[in-house]
């Protein structure tokens, strides 16, 4: 007799999980440069919904808990500012130590200034040996250990998970190719090993050596691991490329190890937003949000539009279909998480709570038109820059470092700016309109196709991919504007092409005859930091047909979910502050999510 409970012997997942894959404290050395001072510690306590102090003596919780958490501390320098906030004998005793050390110990602007000298001297090599924390020595091991203890003790599987991991951060030359590495393991395995460097002679600043590493420790341990590269908007054309660390163009093997080793992508964080850029996509008016477009920190080797193809999510996405078709594998095909890359062990990717990217710009009056100037580098980052973004959705059978390693695992993940909206994406043959008013769409979904990170081939004789969608607001955020399907492609003579569809849309508007979707509209008050919900839609949902489609050329297809107008984390530091910010200054944001995409491969 069939079950009559449609819930009874699910075996898919059915809960989606909120976390931060890439968190900085105390023990990351810029971090600690710029006034951080919380612990692993304070990190997880904080994430998982405790009240904690920050390092500039404010009170901050969580609107709600996260449920996973890394902290992925700098492995370059792991540990330093305990050594000079213990005035390390070895730092005292070199000039260029103890000047820094003094700066340090200052606080205000000579902090800062010494936490870009190090910065500049980490980038360059010229950091000296004296304030260089080692893999080896006692004093690393031990910070190491910290780590993993931190994480071993917050660990709850069923209620919260917190993953051991480090941050790889090769940025030779100033640009950015760092990596956050994330262990399935626990510490008796983690323990094992110590966190890959840059640093010369036992580091690289390579990531081909870096996934030797990562090989290396699953030999050695039998463990599990994995990278997540992040801010390709930082990297110099250098983050999906088609030549290797040599120079040599893009080999079969190496494109196998790529996507081995990095299954995901962070996708936005506060460092900037990196799915799309308007140059590059110039007929995506959503494209191009919250860019930090100035370059990276390498002043001889200035930021040219050629660059941008090589840096942004969609266009790696559209490489990689591109190589994938002539290699046989797709060294980018990756699926799409957000994160925030803060430095200050709180993970506030919310607008209205947001610490800032670093201790020195948690809430203040002058925060927002604080200046952070790089040394050697022409690039200017202005306060009100930073992004409050973003958060890593995972939707696993439970909440523990098995379950979400592996949905990370097979990319069944979507990246959000930080609002914690529900979505699911599913790609088949046989989806039809009523498939979208199911109300639990997930078991026709799972039953007639696959998820978002899924595959199809083979596509029946003329038929096109149809897709599931659908969208439920953040219950504390905005209603919600559309839901668009992002198509890419490459065609007989191997070129890339885009589209951007809309699928789902709130109220009784039609696309134009440009095809364009009106504006949904704006309630935002500004001066109240405040908005009514009295626009756009609580949910969406859909089935949506590939109007295009060609059976012959590969494609991927990804959402793209857009809520309403709310207000920036600009308009609350107004309000809270009593400013007048100027006029350059975005006072609104549309928070939005991209899911991992599905990719078609014809046979």
């Amino acid at each position: 007799l069939k079950n009559y409970s449609p819930y009874a012997g699910r075996n898919f997942p059915t809960r989606v999980f909120w976390g931060d894959t890439h968190l900085h404290t105390a023990n990351s050395f810029d971090a600690g440069a710029f006034g951080a001072r919380l612990s692993p510690v304070d990190a997880y306590r904080f994430a998982h919904g405790e009240e904690v102090t920050s390092s500039t003596g404010q009170r901050v919780k969580l609107s709600r808990p996260l449920d996973f958490l890394v902290v992925a501390d700098h492995s370059d320098n792991m540990g330093l500012f305990g050594r000079i906030f213990a005035s390390d004998p070895a730092i005292m005793a070199d000039p260029i130590g103890r000047r820094l050390h003094d700066q340090i110990m200052a606080g205000g602007e000579q902090a800062a200034a010494a936490a870009l000298e190090m910065i500049d001297r980490f980038s360059k090599g010229t950091m000296p040996a004296a304030i260089t924390s080692m893999p080896g020595s006692r004093a690393y091991r031990s910070v190491w250990q910290q780590t993993i203890d931190a994480a071993e003790q917050f660990n709850e599987p069923g209620r919260f998970t917190a993953f051991i991991g480090y941050e790889w951060s090769s940025n030779t030359g100033g640009n950015n190719l760092h990596r956050v590495v994330i262990f399935r393991d626990d510490a008796a395995k983690a323990s094992q090993v110590e966190p890959y460097t840059t640093f010369a002679p036992a580091g690289s600043d390579k990531p081909e050596d870096l996934w030797k590493t990562l090989q290396a420790y699953e030999d050695k341990t039998g463990g599990q691991i994995m990278a997540i590269a992040h801010n390709g908007n930082l990297s110099n054309g250098r983050m999906f490329m088609r030549v290797d660390s040599a120079g040599k163009p893009i080999s079969q093997l190496y494109a196998q190890t790529r996507i081995k080793w990095e299954p995901l992508y962070e996708a936005t964080q506060m460092k900037g937003d990196g799915e799309a850029h308007q140059f590059l996509s110039p007929n995506d008016e959503y494209a191009g949000y919250e860019l930090w477009d100035q370059g990276n920190l390498n002043l001889s080797v200035p930021k040219t539009d050629n660059m941008l193809q090589y840096e942004y999510a969609r266009s790696g996405l559209e490489l990689g279909v591109q190589l994938g078709a002539k290699l046989g594998t797709n060294p980018y095909k990756f699926g799409l998480i957000g994160s925030t890359d803060s430095h200050t062990g709180l993970a506030t990717a919310e607008e209205d709570n947001f610490f800032g990217k670093m201790a020195a710009y948690e809430p203040s009056p002058t925060r927002a038109t604080q200046a952070i100037h790089f040394p050697g580098s022409t690039l200017t980052i202005m306060g009100w820059q930073m992004v409050a973004s973003g958060y890593a959705a995972v939707w696993a059978r439970d909440n523990s470092r098995e379950a979400l390693f592996d949905a990370m695992q097979r990319k069944e993940t979507y990246a959000t700016t930080g609002s914690r909206m529900t979505v699911r994406l599913f790609g088949g043959w046989e989806f039809d309109a009523t498939d979208a008013t199911n109300r639990t769409p997930a078991q026709v979904g799972y039953r007639k196709g696959v998820p978002m990170g899924g595959d199809l081939t083979n596509a029946p004789g003329g038929k096109a991919p149809t897709f599931l969608l659908g969208a439920l607001k953040d219950p504390y955020g905005g209603n919600l504007d559309r839901f668009q399907i992002v198509k890419g492609w490459v065609d007989a003579k191997g070129e890339s092409h885009e589209k951007v569809y809309d699928a789902a849309w709130s109220g009784d508007r039609t696309p134009g005859a440009d095809g364009k979707l009106p504006a949904v509209g704006n309630t935002v008050d500004v001066g109240n930091a405040s908005w009514t919900n009295t626009i756009g839609a609580s949910e969406l949902a859909a089935v949506w047909t590939d109007p295009d489609f060609d059976a012959t050329q590969p494609s991927f297809y990804y959402g793209r979910v857009i809520e309403i107008p709310t207000p920036r984390w600009t308009a609350y530091d107004a309000k809270k502050f009593g400013l007048t910010l100027p006029k350059e200054v975005p006072m609104t944001t549309t928070e939005r999510a991209y899911t991992s995409p599905i990719w078609y491969t014809p046979k």
